[in-house]
């Protein structure tokens, strides 16, 4: 993704970072994936950027020339591998993220396409999103992309403010984001999304109901919105740090937050997720499978994945990571395949902890279904429906379990990272593989007690 986008890249943390990890041999087994369809997302990342914005912290790469020819070569490649592994035979969505993927060529991602068509079914009109920046977003560009196969635009507009885009490093003007969303929309009529930073140094809740309105005036029927995190390492967190920049107030996050969504509601938008609202049923259905805990399959440098190694008689979800630097990863791609860094094979209870961390940050939240598919043995019910954290936090008005499932209440969704210790804790507990209560999860980023707060990361 161009920008600060969502939630995938800390995923991958989750497992090894989450206490608790591991399980304890009473745990109940999930249900074995071979019995399941054997269908996936799959996730393409583009690790190049024409430079570095001043809160990036992701995978991307700055270079003089990119061999777009090999980087292409290997994209293929890997993608056949991991599909043949994986013995996926169909395909739901394809997402091209990045970096700025929009800077790779139409037949990178045509070749790309055609790969999983052959290795795999992709259905006819299934999701195919590209994410882009408005720099390189030229109405023929954007053709040459819809020609290839790209049917979704998600756009790192980020600000439509000169200033603020100045300050986050794009390189990008207002009137240039502008222009381009209005060329998507004529190309990707209801299927273009725009990106919103807030909680920018400075920013007040004035001018970003400012932004909104402006945004309103502009955006198709999606639209995801992420606070700004000061990452470290970074050179905005170190103008914040080195006081150059002042940091805003948490209350001043949460009215922001609680702002946008009384804004987006208003007009139409269901807050179908924490960082995401579309109307007229414009959901991303690539990224509601990763908050479903559906398979997935990472291809490109640093990408992740979660999937079952049906070619190799697996039976369990594996979290596997590709090599992070590009040369590297083309290396090993080019000599075995792949270039996977890590693979792990999930145990029951982090595929349930992954589940209820991802699951609860939708609308709908976990259903008795989706849960029963990884614990058959164990339902929501027995595990939420006693006394203890999740009932207590039912009883304040956070969370509600009935005959749907398990989700959180609108003031619940707006403060999960601050509910998800309580109920990994009672999830750990109950399958009796409890560990030292948790300070955080590496899903979500506090910002201060029961109040919104950041909410950032992606695959790759």
């Amino acid at each position: 993704m161009a920008a600060a986008r969502g939630w995938p890249r800390k995923l991958a943390a989750v497992a090894g970072a989450l206490p608790g990890g591991g399980g304890s041999g009473r745990a109940p087994g999930p249900v074995p994936e071979t019995a399941a369809p054997a269908t996936a997302a799959l996730y393409v990342h583009w690790p190049y950027c024409r430079k570095r914005c001043s809160y990036c912290s992701f995978n991307t790469y700055v270079v003089p020339a990119v061999d777009e020819a090999a980087v292409r070569a290997c994209l293929v490649r890997e993608a056949q591998t991991l599909l043949r592994l994986s013995q996926v035979h169909s395909v739901t969505s394809v997402f091209f993220g990045g970096g700025t993927p929009s800077l790779a060529s139409p037949s990178t991602v045509a070749a790309v396409l055609e790969a999983v068509a052959e290795a795999a079914r992709l259905p006819a009109g299934a999701e195919v999103t590209l994410e882009a920046n408005p720099s390189s977003t030229s109405a023929s560009l954007l053709a040459g992309f819809r020609a290839a196969g790209v049917n979704r635009l998600s756009i790192g507009v980020q600000s439509l403010d000169d200033a603020e885009l100045r300050m986050l490093g794009r390189e990008h003007t207002a009137a240039e984001a502008r222009k381009a969303v209005e060329a998507a929309r004529g190309l990707f009529p209801g299927r273009t999304s725009i990106d919103l930073l807030f909680g920018l140094p400075g920013q007040s809740r004035d001018a970003w109901a400012q932004r909104l309105e402006a945004t309103l005036r502009l955006c198709d029927d999606h639209i995801s919105l992420y606070q700004l995190t000061l990452e470290r390492g970074t050179a905005l967190a170190a103008q914040v740090r080195g006081g150059v920049l002042p940091a805003p107030p948490q209350d001043l996050l949460a009215d922001m937050y609680q702002t946008a969504r009384n804004v987006l509601v208003a007009a139409g938008f269901r807050h179908y997720e924490v960082s995401n609202f579309a109307r007229k049923g414009a959901l991303s259905t690539h990224n509601l499978s990763y908050w479903q805990a559906e398979q997935y399959i990472g291809v490109g440098p640093g990408a992740h994945g979660r999937f079952v190694l049906r070619g190799e008689g697996g039976c369990s979800r594996e979290a596997r990571v590709q090599i992070l630097e590009p040369v590297a990863w083309m290396r090993e791609v080019q000599s075995r395949g792949h270039g996977t860094r890590s693979r792990v094979v999930l145990s029951p209870l982090e595929q349930l902890e992954e589940l209820l961390t991802l699951g609860l940050r939708t609308d709908e939240g976990i259903t008795h279904e989706r849960w029963g598919h990884f614990s058959p043995q164990l339902s929501l019910q027995a595990v939420f429906g006693e006394p203890g954290e999740a009932r207590a936090l039912q009883q304040e008005g956070w969370l509600v379990l009935d005959s749907g499932g398990l989700r959180c209440t609108w003031a619940g969704l707006a403060v999960l990272d601050s509910l998800l210790p309580d109920l990994l804790w009672q999830l750990q507990r109950v399958l009796g593989a409890a560990r030292r209560p948790l300070k955080g999860t590496p899903v979500e980023e506090r910002a201060g007690g029961r109040g919104a707060r950041a909410i950032s990361g992606r695959n790759g």
